[in-house]
């Protein structure tokens, strides 16, 4: 979801223990020494536990796919909660080993093993069994375990074992009845949590690795996730990855304390006392639904006649309080009421429709022809685009839009957000144009939008490699003029070619888009916006004035 929105290639706090993300610490480093020193030496045991979370079976993992002798043969056993006899019968499984005959004798199957490790070793071939979770191992299958480190030749033991578990596998093996065992372990080593600084690079590990260019966590973001995390990586991949939700949900491109604090809290459950309703209250009397009424009555004509009942709807009046504008501008209502009750003043005026057809005004359209609608739209040379996104995700768009707001009853409104100026929205709902602060709208809007452009030779298309018409030598054309370095030769080419792919990768990925090679919708958007032409409405160029 938030991945484009931060210029990612993925997601790089997911709980999966992927071996590129492996961050190497000290300690780590040392655990995977121990690791794949019990491979590559003969006999006995290893044993590696930790904490929850701390990363061995990550550390598990890449011993597996990088580290391996190539003449290993391995045998994983990743649920050990299993009785003697089902447990000797996953290595002979994992070993391929046909099962023998009678079935249901551990005795059979030893020998089976037996035999096969014996042909193993003739071949020059080492046997290693990794048991993950081994803390959950009865006591009679870690008898089971002992017993098979007796087959052996004269020379060396034939199965290597890596025992890793939680600190309750520490325990276990200290019990007495399990000392001949434990006698028998060649190596330990348990691998502790993060250090602060460790946190810190473990988080900048992960972005880089998930393709991350600049800053995302600040500094006082960091130490707060080792405050809450203690350094367990798994608990720092959990709180980093809701924090990057949190400020993806709020357009935010930095994720700072603030951000971590509240993520650790949802996760928790934990209910979040210091969040409190961000209403701006600018001044407005009960004269605005008059105000409400009236502004909407310019666009009284271009709606349908279904709509004219409700346009023509009388509004409770009183001492109306608006503030100068331009000629060509809406009245402006300053209003001593929240967002939210001034939807609900407005609600049979904020349909998309309606809001549609205000867009239609900005973009100089005259929708008094007809219902206004997309497929209109297409017919003019333009093209709706209805998806979801973040506050600064519009502001990159730069385009005027549709937001769907919720009012605090739970009703949906269409308003259009008119441009964006100093941390102020500027809306128009019902026809009337209102200012906010752009965190009072960004409250009550969950990301669903709706917005107009125009795409080059008046068709939507997305562009990918190995496509051939004229909308690429556009692509091709507007890259070069944006920045040099996004040229693609030769410009006249209507070949999607693999250099013009990798030009538009490198322009999403300055841009914080998708990296996909795909010349998609808000792909175009951004280049159009990026060439700013001068009749087309933008988001950052206030629409009107308050004095």
């Amino acid at each position: 979801m938030y991945s484009s929105f931060f210029g990612l290639n993925e997601k790089p706090f997911s709980i999966t223990p992927d071996p590129r993300y492996l961050f190497m610490s000290a300690r780590h480093g040392e655990a995977l020494a121990h690791l794949v020193y019990g491979v590559t030496e003969s006999g006995g045991f290893i044993q590696l536990t930790g904490e929850v979370g701390t990363g061995k079976t990550t550390l598990c993992r890449t011993l597996l796919l990088n580290r391996m002798p190539s003449n290993a043969d391995v045998a994983v056993v990743l649920n050990p909660q299993l009785s003697a006899h089902e447990f000797l019968e996953s290595i002979c499984e994992e070993l391929g080993i046909t099962p023998p005959q009678p079935r249901g004798s551990i005795k059979a199957l030893i020998d089976a093993l037996n035999h096969h490790l014996l042909a193993a070793h003739a071949e020059g071939r080492r046997t290693i069994l990794v048991v993950d979770e081994a803390q959950n191992l009865a006591p009679d299958v870690l008898e089971e375990v002992r017993l098979l480190t007796n087959l052996e030749t004269s020379k060396q033991k034939l199965l290597q074992i890596i025992l890793i578990g939680q600190p309750e596998l520490r325990e276990l093996l200290a019990r007495t009845d399990l000392r001949q065992l434990a006698q028998r372990i060649t190596g330990r080593y348990h691998l502790e949590p993060l250090s602060r600084e460790e946190t810190a690079q473990y988080i900048e590990h992960r972005l880089q690795v998930a393709g991350a260019l600049g800053e995302v966590f600040d500094a006082g973001a960091k130490r707060t996730v080792y405050r809450l995390s203690q350094g367990i990586p798994r608990l720092i991949n959990v709180i980093c990855d809701r924090a990057l939700l949190g400020a993806y949900s709020q357009g935010r491109r930095v994720v700072n304390a603030r951000l971590v604090r509240r993520a650790a809290r949802e996760i928790s459950g934990e209910p979040d006392l210091k969040m409190r309703r961000r209403w701006l209250v600018p001044a407005i009397s009960a004269g605005v639904l008059l105000l409400l009424g009236s502004g909407f009555w310019s666009l009284y004509d271009r709606l349908p006649p279904q709509k004219e009942e409700q346009a023509l709807q009388p509004a409770v009046a009183a001492e109306p309080v608006a503030t100068a504008t331009p000629e060509t501008a809406q009245p402006v209502v300053e209003s001593h009421v929240s967002l939210s009750e001034q939807l609900a003043i407005a609600e049979q005026l904020t349909t998309e429709e309606t809001a549609l057809a205000e867009l239609f005004v900005l973009w100089g359209l005259d929708p008094a022809s007809t219902i206004p609608s997309c497929e209109y739209a297409a017919t003019l040379g333009y093209s709706c685009l209805r998806n979801r996104s973040s506050w600064r995700g519009l502001q990159q768009l730069d385009h005027p839009a549709i937001l769907e707001l919720v009012d605090s009853s739970g009703h949906p409104h269409h308003v259009v957000l008119r441009s964006i100026d100093a941390g102020q929205a500027h809306l128009s709902i019902g026809g009337v144009a209102v200012s906010h602060d752009a965190a009072a709208v960004a409250e009550i809007w969950y990301g669903n939008y709706l917005l107009l452009w125009r795409p080059p030779n008046g068709r939507a298309i997305s562009l990918a490699p190995g496509m051939r018409n004229s909308n690429v030598v556009w692509l091709r054309t507007s890259l070069a003029a944006i920045d040099p370095r996004y040229r693609a030769e030769p410009l006249s080419s209507d070949v999607y070619d693999q250099e013009l792919e990798q030009r538009v990768r490198l322009f999403q990925r300055e841009q914080r888009l998708e990296v996909d090679g795909l010349a998609g919708q808000q792909t175009q958007i951004i280049i159009n916006t990026l060439l700013a032409a001068d009749n087309t409405p933008r988001l950052s160029t206030p629409q009107f004035a308050q004095e």
